[in-house]
């Protein structure tokens, strides 16, 4: 076959070098919401590239008919583009080999209604993933449901938790030796974190790794290896906490998980303690607001590394491991980037834990560094929250320097793609009391633009030399997932409805495309039958950042949505709520 493009050569040769977390050949597909194991969301397609990429059109326009945030990436696979939407977690398959790309199923798997209630930042759902014909999803009220491709047929429904103690499901499951990868949501509530794994044929729970308690509950044994003595002791779970505090004490598992299938490795984080007021909760609060590493057959922890001891601030430690092979000081070295919400990008010897470099890659007031040493993150005393006490000037906010929002990495550029935000906040911290399904937090935020006035943040971070590349600074925080492709192009979403393309080597907009409600979800691309590259990507203001325009909050409530309404008060007028479908290509012919 004649490789009709340079960018198409180059791809190829990548295909062969990039290691494991990457398949050999790119089918043009997009089976997980990360599209590889490892997280990359890198694509060799190139067909679409910095050179042409302004000829791009509108190819599908499909509405939802749903208003809240749409965070979901849309999964690709036999010819088929299956997208979920927030509660109540209706499927939508469309026909890729049929002229535009007409509805083939609908699923509706009827989510309790009670769910949304406990939802703690919208009703979002971050998408599905695709192995072996079949179509796995996690709705709100904690069911994990396997769908035949081909019909949409229900194959089986397991239920992994209790609406009445605040747990729900709302991140993208992983698939990994035959097994459904899932993590609970809710720990803003007191439910303690849990990670999943189901037969992927059957629905039938294999294990389940607690965040919290017994070394037998964290399924913690011999072979469990910190590289950290903080992290290293017997039963940490439980004597780091106050009394049975670890019992609600919060770190699920709602981000993505990656899987590196050489290492036979398990990469998550787990979320926030609770409740946030630190003050009740002395100790470290393991293993909260950190990274673990484990086997997928059986669960078994092969290292932990805590990011945010003690979190003070609801940094949590969920934020995506992108897992990538690096030339490290003269050695080759088996990494994983971590972009904290804590401000520091990781870069971690993914085999051992040991933590290489971790440098801001946004602005903080409430630490100095991480001392590679120890591990340990060096908190600003000044910063503390005290009961009762209003403390000023966090940097970063609550959301963090970056949140659930997934970047993106180019083997190409070595370089990893941020979508982020620039926020602060003033935090008064108080007492508060348990009670199941209710939060259990126990702090008022405002949050407010940081250094600068622009309240979100596009940076392309060299991890090597550890400083940015370039940066482009937006209007609102960048809610949306990343994507690159080895066309040199990277695309992104706005909250006030833009989707756009910039060259990945320096950030010049190529390309940009107004929708009819701001962009929040991961932008994928994949290879029709029909030869063309595409780019879809879900449109539909919402999540936490957007909560004031999806979940019509009170703008005179500075502390509503966890303090985000205090920043957001003008995106009413820049944006409208609304779920929408946009798909992409050289020759759309769409309206």
């Amino acid at each position: 076959m004649k490789l009709r493009f340079p960018w198409a050569i180059a791809a190829f040769l990548l295909c062969t070098a990039v290691g494991a977390q990457q398949p050999a050949a790119d089918a043009g597909d997009w089976p997980t919401a990360g599209k590889d194991p490892g997280l990359t969301r890198f694509s060799s397609l190139a067909q679409i590239n910095a050179g042409n990429v302004a000829q791009l059109k509108l190819a599908l326009h499909f509405p939802t008919g749903n208003d809240r945030g749409h965070e979901a990436a849309p999964i690709i696979a036999d010819n088929t583009m299956l997208v979920v939407t927030p509660f109540p977690n209706v499927v939508y398959a469309f026909d890729l080999a049929k002229p535009g790309f007409p509805l083939k199923w609908t699923y509706d798997p009827k989510p309790e209604r009670s769910s949304q209630g406990v939802a703690c930042c919208d009703t979002v759902n971050r998408g599905g993933a695709y192995a072996d014909g079949r179509f796995f999803l996690n709705t709100l009220d904690n069911n994990t449901i396997a769908l035949d491709v081909k019909t949409g047929k229900e194959l089986w429904r397991t239920k992994l938790g209790e609406i009445k103690d605040g747990q729900t499901l709302t991140m993208a499951p992983q698939v990994a030796k035959g097994k459904v990868i899932v993590g609970n949501s809710g720990g803003e509530l007191g439910v303690r974190g849990w990670l999943t794994a189901l037969d992927a044929a059957t629905g039938r729970i294999v294990w389940r790794a607690y965040a919290t308690g017994p070394d037998k509950d964290v399924l913690i044994g011999p072979n469990f290896k910190p590289f950290y003595a903080a992290d290293r002791g017997t039963d940490l779970g439980v004597k780091t906490w106050p009394g049975e505090g670890w019992k609600i004490g919060g770190g699920t598992a709602w981000g993505f998980v990656s899987y590196d299938p050489e290492q036979d490795l398990l990469y998550y984080g787990t979320s926030n303690p609770g409740p946030w007021n630190p003050d009740q909760r002395p100790g470290d609060n393991k293993y909260t607001s950190g990274i673990f590493a484990r086997r997928p057959d059986t669960g078994e922890a092969v290292w932990y590394y805590q990011t945010s001891p003690h979190d003070l601030h609801d940094y949590d430690g969920v934020n995506e491991s992108v897992l990538v092979d690096l030339d490290w000081q003269g050695t080759r070295r088996k990494v994983l980037l971590h972009p904290d919400r804590n401000g520091y990008l990781y870069v971690m010897d993914r085999t051992t834990g040991q933590v290489l470099a971790a440098t801001p890659y946004g602005y903080t007031t409430t630490s100095s560094g991480v001392d590679l040493q120890t591990g340990a993150l060096r908190y600003n005393p000044a910063k503390t929250p005290r009961t009762g006490e209003t403390t000023r000037s966090i940097c970063p906010g609550s959301p963090g320097a970056k949140d659930w929002q997934p970047s993106a990495w180019s083997p190409r550029t070595k370089l990893l793609y941020i979508p982020h935000q620039n926020l602060c906040q003033d935090a008064i911290t108080y007492e508060v009391s348990y009670i199941a399904g209710t939060p259990f937090v126990g702090v008022d935020l405002k949050l407010y633009p940081g250094p600068g006035g622009n309240r979100g943040l596009f940076t392309a971070w060299d991890p090597v030399n550890q400083r940015k590349a370039w940066q482009i600074d937006e209007k609102f925080p960048v809610w949306s997932g990343a994507l690159v492709t080895a066309g040199d192009v990277v695309f992104y979403g706005t909250m006030d409805g833009y989707f756009k393309a910039v060259d990945a080597r320096n950030g010049h907009l190529l390309w940009q495309f107004k929708g009819e409600s701001g962009i929040i979800g991961q932008p994928v691309t994949f290879r029709g039958p029909d030869g063309q590259q595409y780019v879809a990507v879900l449109a539909g203001v919402g999540g936490w950042a957007g909560a004031i325009v999806s979940g019509g909050l009170d703008p005179r409530d500075a502390t509503a949505g966890g303090g985000f309404v205090n920043a957001m008060r003008d995106l009413p007028s820049a944006t409208r709520k609304g779920g929408h479908l946009y798909v992409f290509s050289l020759n759309g012919a769409a309206k």
